[in-house]
């Protein structure tokens, strides 16, 4: 009876049979190279290298290239299948074919993706790799890959050639400008910074607008992430890098020192002449000794051969409390072992102010590491506001709470005897400072 259906509808049973054993024999060979790839090729590779903890193992088992190119291969195997055992006039032959064809345009896609991200991992664990924003470079060659798998699936869909759908793009230039404005600008940006080696995973980055200061965590087509120093996570677009200005320590840590640049601010009515107590006292500092006696040597002889009459302290050459004090900064840090002695090395005065006399240390520590850093810098200043007295110096500072409860139990427990006598040497220092 099922031949007499067949024949009442036209149906060639013999067609049907030769059909059916052919889609029977590419589906049986589809199985058992399914079977030999997956079961049996990419097992004995896992195994195989199983023991092997190398990167580039992780990288392609991770990505699963094995995986995605055997069912390439698989695509490639039914389509070549059906144009051998079936006869291009049959609907199933044009229904395979398109199937085929779009399973190989799929899977050609995501081999690339998994070769790119191989790429991406085995790149990244290099000195020139993680001088490039590989995956902003990656994110867009995948786009780039999306657009062309997407055009020619289109056109196996609907029968035409990618040329006459490449032709009608044109059209929609200004739509696609405006939808992929973001990841356009982020290609840009990227081949910029590559390009400039402007940055790369692992920098620290600056960046106050945005409220980023800390490592750059990846470099993506769009986004920039920066983990800062508080381990949040700043996120800037990538074309805000070339469009705005940021800071890239990356040339301080590659140097092998970081700049300390702090100021002490000195009471300016605590510096004087230093007397002849005060300098033997002063010879006696290990540090300061050839210093003392160079200097001294040079005034002596200045002011013989000047005659200058030293009864009067203004007249000639004589040692300062500040300027020992500078010098014996300076010679502290030539022999202090964490500080580089090969960068620039100073200690100089800056303009005054109503604050005081800054003095400013100008050097750089022989570590990058912050910690380390802000140590040796801590200790520098701790020794300087401890030797500061040692000069005769004091820092300036504006009165505390301390001061003014000082100076209101000094007022209060004054006899009038006392505060008279005081109004009077007032009104008599007074004429002197305008003389």
């Amino acid at each position: 009876m099922l031949t007499e259906w067949f024949t009442s509808h036209n149906i060639n049973v013999d067609q049907l049979i030769d059909l059916g054993e052919a889609l029977g024999l590419i589906a049986g060979i589809s199985v058992v190279i399914h079977f030999i790839l997956h079961r049996g090729v990419i097992l004995w590779l896992n195994r195989f290298t199983g023991h092997s903890e190398t990167l580039w193992h992780q990288a392609v088992f991770g990505k699963k290239l094995f995986s995605r190119f055997a069912l390439l291969i698989q695509g490639i195997v039914i389509a070549v299948q059906t144009q051998l055992w079936l006869s291009g006039d049959s609907a199933v032959y044009e229904i395979l074919q398109t199937f085929t064809s779009l399973w190989i345009v799929l899977y050609s896609l995501l081999t690339l993706y998994a070769v790119l991200g191989v790429i991406e991992v085995l790149l990244g664990r290099t000195q020139a790799g993680r001088n490039m924003p590989l995956r902003g470079i990656s994110q867009s060659l995948k786009i780039i890959f999306f657009v062309v798998a997407a055009l020619l699936s289109t056109s196996i869909l609907i029968g035409k050639s990618p040329v006459i759908l490449l032709s009608g793009l044109g059209a929609m230039t200004a739509v696609i400008m405006l939808v992929f404005k973001d990841p356009i600008l982020g290609l840009v940006a990227g081949i910029q910074l590559s390009a400039n080696k402007m940055l790369s995973v692992g920098d620290w980055l600056e960046m106050p607008k945005y409220g980023a200061d800390g490592d750059v965590i990846d470099i993506s087509l769009t986004t920039v992430k920066v983990q800062n120093w508080d381990k949040t996570i700043t996120t800037i677009p990538t074309y805000a890098l070339i469009s705005d200005s940021f800071k890239n320590w990356k040339g301080m840590q590659q140097s092998g020192g970081r700049r300390i640049k702090r100021s002490v601010l000195i009471d300016a009515t605590s510096v004087h002449f230093l007397a002849d107590n005060e300098i033997r006292y002063l010879e006696k500092a290990q540090l300061l000794e050839p210093y003392i006696k160079h200097k001294v040597a040079e005034i002596n002889q200045y002011n013989e051969q000047k005659q200058s009459d030293l009864g009067c302290r203004i007249n000639g050459r004589r040692l300062t409390n500040l300027g020992s004090f500078r010098a014996y900064l300076e010679r502290y840090l030539r022999q202090h072992p964490n500080i580089h002695q090969h960068m620039t090395l100073m200690v100089r005065q800056l303009p005054p102010s109503h604050e005081g006399i800054s003095l400013e240390i100008y050097c750089f520590t022989n570590t990058t590491v912050w910690v380390e850093y802000e140590q040796i810098q801590s200790d520098i200043f701790d020794h300087l506001y401890a030797v500061l007295p040692e000069f005769g110096l004091r820092v300036s500072q504006a009165p505390t709470g301390s001061d003014f409860r000082e100076w209101h139990y000094a007022r209060s427990t004054a006899t009038p005897q006392n505060m008279a006598s005081d109004t009077r040497s007032a009104q008599v220092a007074e004429p002197m400072k305008m003389n």
